[in-house]
């Protein structure tokens, strides 16, 4: 989520919103956007319903456990009607796709 306050205006300038959705609390998300000065919408999915829906909770964590309901890092691009365009995700959990990725897939959706 740093990695994109860092080229929020180049990702804006496409006409593309970022809002983030993690499975921390609210309180959490409020926290962590307030000391990284995240500028976009941070939305909380306690629970990983959101998170189970679009199937991308990683697998490799034990149940129970505090990482249990992490997402594996990506991105969705979706059109103006909320209809999936594009997906960037890179296999393991540390790496992240590029911004520069993320710009160019952003440019095609109309």
């Amino acid at each position: 989520m740093v990695q994109l306050q860092k080229d929020l205006d180049k990702i804006r300038a496409t006409g593309t919103e970022v809002v983030g959705i993690s499975y921390d609390s609210v309180e959490t998300l409020k926290n962590f956007s307030e000391k990284r000065g995240i500028e976009f919408p941070l939305l909380s999915d306690e629970g990983s319903k959101t998170i189970d829906a679009y199937g991308v909770r990683n697998q490799n964590v034990r149940p129970g456990s505090k990482q249990d309901g992490i997402p594996h890092p990506g991105t969705f691009l979706l059109d103006s009607q909320g209809v999936i365009r594009a997906k960037l995700f890179i296999k393991g959990y540390v790496k992240r796709h590029s911004n520069k990725a993320l710009i160019e897939a952003a440019k095609k959706i109309k």
